[in-house]
């Protein structure tokens, strides 16, 4: 069997066993949902200005993604490792290629549907009107950008346990998020916290998601989000290897 199709396969197996516990999904598709309507829909000015809303909106759909990504690599690795099944699919002859490929692949189709309910609020409810080409566009840039998260998520799944790996993902997604300006607009920022978020893969995404949406071209946040996807993607690789190396050597 060629190594596309067994990356198929194992994208196919993962969005089976996630789909299977359905909470899991609603989670990741209600939050930042909730946070669009109690945190942006109150401030009339906000939700009534196009660029504001937009950018609104653009941000709680990083920030979606990025919830997804992390937690459910963080955590469901982890939990997924625990298990008998896992140590059994871990012995089959496919390599780690098609594993860590089918759970990227997964991942994505994942993090696009948390971004559904929250772009329908935006669209019914904010005066957010980007044309359907800009939003696609979004999207692809809102999956990209949050790719470093979910290398993160695999490096934190298959390098801890499960209660190390929830709490990991709490610790690291949260900060990130507010320092990266998800929460707060970095020209709210004190000068030291935009020269350091300015290096963080969230204020990265956030800018490259902004820029695809209408806002300035800056190249900087470009080259910081490859360089974490480089960085976290060897990271991913070499807690699986050793995990491997640990359980079945």
């Amino acid at each position: 069997m060629s190594a596309l199709a067994l990356t198929w396969h194992h994208t196919r197996f993962q969005l089976l066993e996630t789909v299977r516990v359905p909470i899991a999904v609603v989670g990741t598709m209600v939050f930042p949902a909730l946070a669009l309507v109690f945190f942006v829909l109150p401030q009339r000015a906000v939700a009534q200005d196009p660029a504001s809303a937009t950018a609104a909106v653009a941000q709680l759909a990083l920030f979606a993604a990025m919830s997804t990504f992390t937690f459910t690599y963080g955590a469901g690795v982890a939990e997924d490792r625990a298990l008998p099944f896992d140590a059994y699919v871990r012995t089959l002859p496919a390599g780690p290629g098609a594993r860590l490929g089918g759970r990227v692949l997964s991942g994505l189709v994942l993090g696009l549907a948390s971004l559904v309910p929250l772009v329908l609020i935006g669209w019914l409810f904010t005066a957010a009107d980007p044309t359907p080409g800009r939003l696609a566009l979004g999207a692809v840039a809102v999956l990209v950008s949050a790719t470093p998260f979910l290398l993160l998520g695999l490096a934190i799944g298959y390098g801890l346990s499960t209660k190390a790996a929830l709490a990991v993902a709490q610790v690291v997604l949260f900060p990130l998020a507010f320092a990266g300006g998800l929460f707060l607009p970095p020209q709210m920022f004190p000068a030291w916290l935009d020269t350091l978020s300015r290096l963080l893969p969230s204020r990265a995404g956030r800018d490259v998601v902004h820029w695809v949406l209408g806002g300035p071209w800056s190249g900087q946040p470009v080259v910081v989000l490859v360089a974490w996807t480089l960085v976290l993607g060897v990271l991913a690789v070499a807690a699986y290897r050793r995990d491997e190396g640990r359980r079945f050597r």
